[in-house]
């Protein structure tokens, strides 16, 4: 139970962020429009899916986007043990949430990068988006990267709230044991183990990156 309980993590929140990377741009693109329209949009987004309960928002997609006057979703499985019922609309779910952190890190991203760039851009007769997308973005990713690879070891703590939709992630898995063994501690003790695990090689490595990437700027 354990051991399949952290590949349907890992695949859970890989999977989630990959997903969230495009709504995310898109909002960070809109929050810097400068049509106040755009931006009020943007912005009511991602107000609202940062200040509510993932929890809530999980509940409101798994049981009213797909619920039985919903959108229906097959029911089949993947590998064996991965219901394409429940893990869709969980994936949706977390990358809703996740995209309202993730066009906050593109859009700091961006603002990092000197106005001076797109300046350049457009005097060599570049339009708007060109601008965006072939100058100020590339530059964009060294801010990005180490941020959004955070972002991805928050979704591996945060996918745990799908076990109460019986997908069968990590806790999942130590709530079944716990069940069949009658022991209420050891395994959620283990599944912290688990994450601590995961999770704290990722934020070196990830340390490690940042500093990699620091060493070119001028201190």
């Amino acid at each position: 139970y354990f051991w399949q309980g952290v590949k349907y993590t890992l695949l859970l929140s890989v999977v989630s962020v990959a997903i969230a990377v495009i709504p995310a741009l898109l909002l960070a693109l809109m929050r810097l429009s400068k049509n106040r329209i755009v931006r009020s949009l943007a912005g009511a987004y991602i107000a609202v899916f940062r200040s509510t309960p993932m929890l809530v928002q999980l509940y409101i997609v798994y049981y009213g986007l797909f619920g039985p006057s919903g959108i229906t979703i097959p029911s089949f499985y993947l590998f064996g043990y991965i219901n394409i019922a429940q893990f869709f609309p969980g994936v949706v779910a977390l990358a809703l949430n996740s995209a309202a952190y993730v066009a906050e890190i593109f859009r700091g991203g961006i603002l990092a990068v000197d106005k001076g760039q797109m300046e350049a851009a457009r005097s060599l007769g570049l339009t708007q988006w060109q601008g965006m997308r072939l100058v100020v973005l590339p530059q964009a990713i060294k801010a990005i990267l180490p941020a959004l690879a955070n972002e991805l070891v928050t979704m591996v703590k945060e996918s745990s709230i799908c076990s109460v939709i019986g997908m069968m992630e990590l806790m999942w898995g130590a709530k079944t044991v716990t069940t069949s063994s009658y022991v209420p501690l050891g395994p959620y003790v283990f599944a912290a183990v688990i994450y601590f695990c995961i999770n704290f090689p990722a934020s070196k490595a990830i340390e490690a990156i940042e500093r990699r990437m620091r060493r070119g700027d001028k201190q």
